[in-house]
């Protein structure tokens, strides 16, 4: 992958290059941050899930509480995707966008999943229908750019 740097350390202005490595610090400390974040995540859900096998009726599920589960693990698979946004920033000072919209998909889709039909609007429905519907098509155009992109450079 091809390094850009649009974080430079060494810059005429010795201010910016200073700057530029700061924001450089803050965002390996993002990463470090991230890392406790999963684990913490990681071990909230085995806390919860343990929780709720050990409570009558012994070691049975209701819907809700698989529901509850699957938010909590899907939580933790969004924290490694934004972790994995960090280490890509790091290697290359770019923004992967395909990733960045993986991301906010798999977020929708927690949400989706967690939906309790009693309690919300036909319109937040929709509104969150058309959310997924924009990233999903986001996502399919920077697949087939992606794709474009690769045959032109074979």
């Amino acid at each position: 992958m091809k390094k850009h740097d649009e974080l430079p350390t060494e810059h005429e202005d010795r201010l910016l290059s200073f700057l530029n490595f700061l924001i450089k610090i803050a965002v390996r400390a993002l990463a470090i941050l991230m890392v406790f974040v999963i684990f913490w995540g990681v071990g909230d859900v085995i806390y919860v899930l343990y929780k709720k096998l050990m409570m009558p009726p012994f070691m049975l599920l209701e819907i809700t509480d698989i529901l509850k589960t699957f938010a909590a693990f899907l939580a933790v698979l969004i924290a490694i995707e934004i972790y994995q946004n960090i280490v890509m920033y790091l290697r290359t000072d770019v923004i992967p966008l395909k990733l960045v919209v993986a991301t906010a998909l798999m977020a929708i889709a927690r949400k989706v999943i967690i939906l309790d039909f009693k309690e919300i609007t036909p319109l937040y429905i929709f509104a969150t229908g058309s959310v997924v519907l924009a990233l999903g098509i986001t996502y399919y155009l920077l697949t087939i750019s992606n794709t474009g992109e690769q045959k032109k450079t074979s």
